[in-house]
């Protein structure tokens, strides 16, 4: 029996012991949301009174990106007498993932009205007033009244602490108010990624007292950051091994492993970021009914900049001076933005098929088959970038040039992708950069740091990014 086999048998039995939110986890874990959407279904059928099926059903819809369908939910809930805030956040996601932002802003306050601290709720409306009007006090004033009904609280200071950071609030202060009121695991990972902007040693100090009040993997890969930062892999690397030995797959250990050989001149290094390999840069495919590839990227962007209604970008990512679509790609009822993924499809295919099967993280995992794990478009304005990051649930990422600025073609590969580089270790810069054409898509292993070179002008750059895990 294969494991995915053995885990849907495990989902069903827990199913039919009503343990549904176990069976649900084991499901997601193994991407198979399709068959949690049925088990909540029949929940429903079997509980037609329940406000808590339909909320249960409204909040897996919202994780599978249908939210017109989570909104339908929600509403029968509330028609059957349920009013939890839980509910009314399910709502409110939902609503921003149509774009119907005034809904969703007026529901997350509903939210808050029944749940004055509720950190979830607080977070997203934060988020939601600053993506859409790029205010950083407007942005932070629903944390006044959630800390004032529970001062202190821990979620609520790190949720504050993340928006903080994201509207360029200097680290110093960030810090300041993470660490105000007492310690926590949690605390401790949040201020270290402040601490780091303003005094390494403090960084280290705050990621060991995280990992000996928690010694988790998370608190294991903050630690090896830290040590990295400060260009101690022989400190990093223990760490990095306890995690690979028991997730070998762990792509934020791997990302980690790269740099830590990479500062002790590891030639393993240039192996797990082999560059010529790895990377691998294609032209999609020209999708029916169009017959030329800029007709048809013409009319892909002509969709996806109806999807850039707000101004700035999200929190916790690595979009700076840009913006992010609200829904995933993959539910879009447009026809050209439904044609990408059969225009994708041919060179996803055949990068899997060039890498073949193998030892290494990538080749390893490797079933000659794979699905989409989140579809997403980003719209940077000029000085836009993003961040050097890695995406840790992917196996393979992208990024799918749609319609590019004038500048990409000027000095200094600006627009350009690199690759190599962290974040927190700026003497180690890229190594390899991709230039962007319309219509290329450059495909690589999800666990290799990459960022964005800002761009001059007054054009904006489209693009189209998605995570590809073995099917």
């Amino acid at each position: 029996m294969t494991t995915t086999a053995a885990v849907l048998q495990q989902a069903h039995a827990l199913a039919a012991a009503g343990r549904l939110p176990e069976a649900q986890v084991l499901l997601k874990r193994i991407g198979r949301l399709d068959v949690a959407l049925v088990l909540r279904r029949a929940e429903v059928a079997q509980r037609p009174t329940s406000a808590v099926a339909e909320h249960n059903l409204a909040a897996l819809l919202g994780d599978m990106g249908r939210a017109a369908e989570a909104e339908a939910a929600v509403r029968r809930a509330f028609a059957k007498a349920g009013d939890a805030p839980e509910t009314w956040l399910v709502l409110a996601r939902a609503l921003l993932a149509q774009d119907r932002f005034d809904e969703a802003d007026a529901a997350y306050r509903q939210a808050l009205t029944r749940r004055p601290a509720y950190a979830e709720a607080v977070r997203d409306l934060a988020q939601l007033i600053w993506m859409r009007s790029g205010d950083a006090q407007a942005a932070l004033q629903p944390f006044e009244a959630a800390l004032a009904a529970a001062p202190g609280a821990i979620d609520l200071r790190i949720a504050r602490a993340t928006v903080m950071e994201y509207v360029g609030t200097a680290p110093d202060i960030v810090l300041a108010a993470l660490t105000a009121d007492g310690s926590h695991p949690e605390i401790e990972l949040a201020a270290i990624q402040a601490a780091l902007g303003v005094d390494k040693d403090r960084a280290l100090a705050h990621a060991r007292a995280a990992h000996a009040l928690r010694a988790d993997i998370r608190t294991a890969l903050k630690l090896a950051e830290v040590h990295l930062a400060r260009s101690q892999p022989d400190a990093a690397q223990p760490l990095i091994d306890a995690v690979l030995k028991a997730l070998p797959e762990d792509q934020n250990a791997l990302s980690l492993q790269a740099v830590a050989w990479r500062q002790a001149g590891d030639p393993r290094a240039a192996e797990l970021y082999d560059y010529d390999t790895m990377v691998g840069a294609w032209t999609i495919d020209t999708p029916a009914p169009w017959t030329s590839l800029p007709d048809y990227l013409a009319d892909l962007a002509k969709a996806l900049r109806c999807l850039h209604g707000l101004t700035t970008h999200p929190l916790g990512q690595s979009l700076r001076h840009g913006t992010q679509t609200t829904a995933s790609l993959l539910t879009s009822t447009d026809p050209a933005i439904r044609a990408f993924f059969t225009a994708i499809d041919g060179p996803i295919r055949r990068h899997i098929a060039r890498h073949g099967t193998g030892t290494d993280p990538v080749r390893r995992r490797s079933t000659g088959s794979y699905r989409l794990s989140g579809a997403w478009s980003v719209q940077l304005k000029p000085g836009g970038y993003h961040a050097a990051h890695i995406h840790p649930e992917g196996w393979l990422s992208s990024a799918c040039y749609i319609d590019l600025p004038d500048a990409v073609h000027a000095e200094g590969r600006q627009g350009w992708i690199g690759f190599g580089g962290a974040p927190f270790t700026p003497d180690l810069p890229h190594q390899h950069f991709e230039k962007p054409e319309p219509g290329k898509l450059v495909l690589f292993p999800s666990y290799m740091w990459h960022g964005t070179v800002p761009f001059e002008g007054d054009q904006t750059r489209l693009t189209i990014a998605f995570d590809v895990v073995p099917a």
